[in-house]
């Protein structure tokens, strides 16, 4: 197997929160990612999706766990490597506009890394933006345009066409295509699509959709307050969901015809979700799981596999759980 090429283990960040509590924004998270190999990560909004791509490109600093880039640690690597170790992952945010400067040209946007880096000649970092916004979709006049010159989904474009200036070897989509249209969407999903197979990139896609998880993801990681509560094969979650939140997640997709609309799936899960300030070590989704055992208050579930290639914190599927039920 392939060595991946983003590999984050045991990942713990919180903050400060009012009256001296402690928010826990993401707990104890590990996963890996392999060339050519997209992990889909989804949740409800606030639940620590963004604060863990932001450790992953150490935006922010963890306060525990460690991220590493083809083998090599990027969260032990001394501050005068961390930039030249960034180029490995990029990434592309949900509001493109905003990521781009608009003083300048969207070819001085998309070369701008590299000048950064001390890559290249003017004349080299120029010739590489005008092959990579022919290369995104757009047209090499466009690189003397600027960013509010174009449309949300042009935008974009430009964003990922700066992502790979520098030949990262993964991305990480945070929320990148939810603000635009659904035809506009699909265009984007299958340009990242073409673009990972050209270059075999990895990519980390957060969003909150799953009906747009499913089209790219080869693995999905199903995160609850902060924590990674299942994670597995694409279609195997979606055909056979283990935790109890994944199945609440998949049951409130909406379906297209109104004759087969599941109303009464809707929103079956009762209760408020807990805060992250009052987070403890237990199951952080206890207090609304329609399956809580007592043992579910007296311990933490743990992320083991419990089928191929598929992992789940819950007691549900937990060895020794089983044997107690059959016992």
């Amino acid at each position: 197997m392939a060595e991946a090429v983003l590999e984050a283990q045991g990942l713990r960040k919180t903050f400060a929160g009012r009256g001296g509590k402690v928010l826990r924004a993401v707990s104890d998270v590990s996963f890996s990612i392999a060339p050519g190999e997209t992990l889909g990560l989804v949740g409800e909004s606030g639940c620590g999706k963004s604060t863990l791509a932001r450790l992953v490109l150490r935006l922010i600093e963890p306060d525990e766990g460690t991220v590493h880039f083809a083998g090599r640690s990027f969260t032990g690597a001394a501050p005068d490597k961390v930039r030249r170790m960034r180029q490995q992952v990029q990434i592309v945010f949900q509001d493109a506009l905003s990521s781009l400067n608009p003083r300048m040209t969207v070819g001085t946007n998309i070369s701008e890394p590299m000048r950064l880096q001390g890559i290249g000649t003017e004349r080299e970092r120029r010739d590489a933006a005008h092959e990579l916004i022919e290369l995104v979709g757009l047209r090499r006049e466009h690189a003397q345009r600027y960013p509010h010159e174009f449309s949300g989904g042009q935008c974009q474009r430009i964003a990922i066409a700066r992502a790979l200036i520098l030949r990262p070897a993964a991305i990480v989509f945070d929320e990148a295509v939810s603000a635009l249209d659904v035809s506009i969407r699909a265009q984007i999903l299958r340009l990242i699509l073409d673009l990972q197979q050209r270059f075999g990139l990895g990519y980390l896609f957060i969003s909150h959709d799953l009906s747009v998880v499913k089209r790219i993801a080869d693995r999905i990681a199903v995160m609850y307050l902060g924590r990674i509560v299942e994670i597995g094969p694409s279609d195997a979650l979606y055909r056979a969901p283990l935790h109890p939140y994944t199945q609440a997640l998949l049951s409130a997709i909406p379906v297209p015809d109104p004759r087969r609309m599941r109303v009464s799936a809707l929103g079956a899960v009762e209760g408020e979700a807990a805060s992250p300030l009052d987070a403890n070590d237990l199951c952080p989704f206890r207090g609304r799981c329609p399956h809580r055992m007592a043992i579910c208050d007296e311990a933490p579930p743990a992320l083991v596999e419990v089928r191929e290639k598929s992992a789940v914190a819950c007691f549900l599927h937990s060895p020794v759980q089983l044997e107690e039920k059959h016992a």
